[in-house]
């Protein structure tokens, strides 16, 4: 689920635009920024998925450009990022920033949805658990201090993946007992996180539920000069700490302080259980997909198996 730069794939990802329109996506982004009144060389395409994220070189911008139809998604990312960086909100929050040089909004161009972002670039080697940790801590104040009601809950996404399993139309190749394993699970798992019964209060120390990144595996960590940077932040929802935990290395959960080891345990297994829904759409095209089809189902029974649930 991880890899280096921007936008690895994530989860509910795996469909990549078409030689034609990645043309008119780059064309696009391209355009916007010239616009703008940015100086622009080199475009380079650092990730092609259902949006396209390009490097402007020149004027060092990552353009995300989206079909049109994404632009609610694209709003809310651009929102997201607006509120973290507000001086009263994210003077900590470590989390890639709007280029600052045009307005904080998305912009039209060609029947495409554009953002433009600073661009990071990427270092390694790979972040230690202590300052992905450390990096999660600041990242989840900051969110506490944002109101953002548009936001998600976490279980809004669970019930996407669920109606996907569910369906026999649109996982057609899913065996009757892996589709009732992601079926319990997904349900039973949300439900039992949701309700604060999962081992715990259903949160960090008893601190509840609060707005999350969403989903901040290791791709959507940079490594960069002004230190580790969450990227890709349109995945943004509520829930518990846990859940962002789970999408990281173990050792980090077990350096964050307060967590619920016991949380972090199912929000993996849930995590997973999401991630093997996506691939075994019909019309997923996830590269090595069929590979990921049963890694996908071996890391929801292991997970399981971790918290007792297997």
């Amino acid at each position: 689920m991880s890899g280096p730069g921007y936008g690895c794939l994530q989860a509910d990802e795996g469909i990549g635009v078409e030689p034609v329109e990645l043309r008119r996506a780059v064309a696009a982004g391209r355009a916007a920024a010239s616009e703008l009144g940015l100086r622009v060389g080199e475009v380079i395409v650092v990730h092609n998925s259902d949006r396209v994220a390009l490097r402007l070189t020149g004027c060092e911008v990552l353009a995300r450009v989206a079909p049109l139809g994404h632009l609610a998604d694209s709003e809310f990312e651009v929102e997201v990022a607006r509120r973290l960086t507000d001086a009263d909100a994210g003077l900590d929050a470590p989390v890639a920033e709007l280029d600052p040089r045009v307005a904080p909004r998305v912009h039209l161009r060609d029947g495409f949805a554009i953002s433009l972002w600073t661009y990071y670039e990427p270092m390694g080697p790979e972040i230690a658990p202590a300052a992905y940790a450390d990096a999660f801590t600041r990242h989840h104040a900051a969110l506490r201090r944002v109101d953002l009601a548009a936001a998600p809950h976490f279980s809004d996404r669970v019930a996407v993946a669920l109606r996907e399993v569910d369906d026999r139309e649109r996982s057609p190749e899913l065996s009757g007992a892996d589709r009732e394993l992601l079926s319990a699970t997904l349900a039973e798992l949300a439900a039992a996180i949701a309700s604060g019964g999962a081992g715990g209060a259903g949160g960090s120390g008893g601190a509840g539920e609060q707005l999350l990144h969403g989903e901040p595996h290791p791709g959507n960590l940079l490594n960069t000069r002004r230190g580790p940077l969450f990227v890709d932040l349109g995945t943004c929802c509520r829930g518990p700490v846990e859940f962002d935990l789970a999408h990281a290395p173990e050792e980090v959960g077990r350096l964050y302080a307060g967590a619920d080891p016991d949380l972090v345990h199912r929000c993996r297994a849930l995590n997973w259980a999401m991630f093997s829904a996506w691939r075994w759409r019909r019309d997923d095209q996830m590269p090595d997909r069929d590979h990921w089809r049963a890694e996908g189902l071996e890391r929801v029974r292991t997970a399981l198996d971790q918290c007792g649930l297997g």
